[in-house]
C-alpha cells in the first residue's frame, strides 16, 4: 500500500501511477527518466540529450511555451545540439531548480544554414501524458543547456505533478493586466472564460506599449463588449490604427510581437461615448504619444 503522503495520477499511456506530490527524502525520490521509461523503454539516458530551455536574452521559452511555439521554437538551434535519438525538453521556473517537463521528441533528420541548424523533432505521443504537469528538481552542474541523458538522469526528480497542463493563468485584475501580443493571441482565440468575462464587461483606456523602441499607444474602448471587442481586432497586430498598420506593413506580422497590452482605466460600458474619449485624450497628453508615441489623433 503506498504512503499516503503520495496521490494516485494518470500518466497517459501508462495508466494510473502512485507519485508523490513533492519531495519527501532521497529514498523515496522518483526519477523523470524512470517515468518517461515506462511510457517510452527507447528512452535510455544514453540515447537522449536534455535541453535545459531558460532565458536566452530576448525569449522567455515559458511564454513561448504558453503560445504553443515550443516545438518550433526548439528546433532552431544555433548549432548542432540535438545529435541523439531522442531530446527530452524542461523549462526553467522561476523557483530555483525547479523545471517544467515539456516532452520528449524523436530527433529526424536536420538541415544546416549559414546560421543556424534546424531539427525535424516529432513529439512522442506516449510522453505526454507528464508534458505541461511534471516539475521536476534538478541542480543544473553548469551553464550548459544541452546535457546528456545520463548526467541528467540520476538526479532530476519529480517534485510534484500537478492536475492540469500549464496554462496562461487566470485574470488577475485590471490594475495587473500587462500582457504580450502573444498571449492575447492565446486568450482570445481559447476565449479563456475568466479574461473574456473580466474584459467584456467594462469600457475604458487602455495602453499598447512597444518593447522594441518604448513608444506608446493610447486607445479606448466603448459599448457593448468593451475591452474584449476591442482587443480581438489586434490579432492582425494593428486593430486599424494608422501608424500601426504603417509599422506592420513595413516590418512584417512578426513586428507585433514586441507590443505588450494594459489597462489604465476601467468604465462601465454604458458610459457615453464621449466621456471615454475625452480621458482617452487626457492619457495622450499625459503620456505625449501624439509627439513621441503611435498616436496620430
Amino acid at each position: 500500500m503506498p504512503d499516503t503522503k503520495w496521490t494516485q495520477t494518470w500518466l497517459g499511456g501508462v495508466g494510473w501511477c502512485w507519485l508523490k506530490p513533492r519531495r519527501l527524502n532521497k529514498a523515496n525520490d522518483v526519477l523523470l527518466f524512470d517515468l518517461l521509461k515506462l511510457e517510452s523503454p527507447e528512452l535510455q539516458p544514453d540515447r537522449c540529450k536534455v535541453h535545459l530551455a531558460g532565458w536566452n536574452g530576448y525569449e522567455d521559452p515559458l511564454d513561448v511555451y504558453v503560445k504553443g511555439k515550443f516545438d518550433s521554437w526548439q528546433s532552431w538551434q544555433s548549432k548542432r545540439n540535438f545529435e541523439r535519438e531522442y531530446v527530452v525538453s524542461l523549462i526553467q521556473l522561476k523557483e530555483p531548480n525547479r523545471w517544467l517537463y515539456v516532452g520528449s521528441y524523436s530527433r529526424g533528420g536536420s538541415e544546416k544554414f549559414d546560421d543556424h541548424v534546424e531539427y525535424d523533432l516529432s513529439p512522442m505521443p506516449n510522453t505526454q501524458g507528464l508534458a505541461g504537469r511534471a516539475v521536476c528538481q534538478y541542480r543544473r552542474p553548469s551553464r550548459n543547456s544541452y546535457l546528456l541523458g545520463e548526467t541528467v538522469a540520476p538526479s532530476c526528480v519529480i517534485h510534484e505533478v500537478k492536475s492540469e497542463r500549464l496554462q496562461l493563468a487566470d485574470f488577475p485584475g485590471f490594475k495587473n493586466i500587462d500582457i504580450s501580443f502573444g498571449e492575447l493571441g492565446v486568450i482570445v482565440r481559447q476565449a479563456i472564460p475568466s479574461w473574456r468575462a473580466a474584459l467584456e464587461s467594462v469600457a475604458g483606456v487602455y495602453l499598447i506599449s512597444d518593447h522594441k523602441d518604448g513608444k506608446l499607444y493610447v486607445g479606448s474602448a466603448t459599448g457593448e463588449g468593451g475591452f474584449w471587442s476591442r482587443w480581438c481586432a489586434y490579432l492582425g497586430g494593428h486593430g486599424d490604427n494608422v501608424r500601426l498598420r504603417q509599422l506592420i506593413d513595413e516590418a512584417g506580422p512578426a513586428r507585433a510581437e514586441s507590443f505588450h497590452f494594459s489597462v489604465l482605466e476601467i468604465a462601465d460600458t454604458h458610459t457615453k461615448p464621449e466621456e471615454v474619449l475625452a480621458r482617452e485624450a487626457h492619457w495622450k497628453r499625459v503620456l505625449l504619444t501624439r509627439v513621441h508615441g503611435y498616436n496620430g489623433n
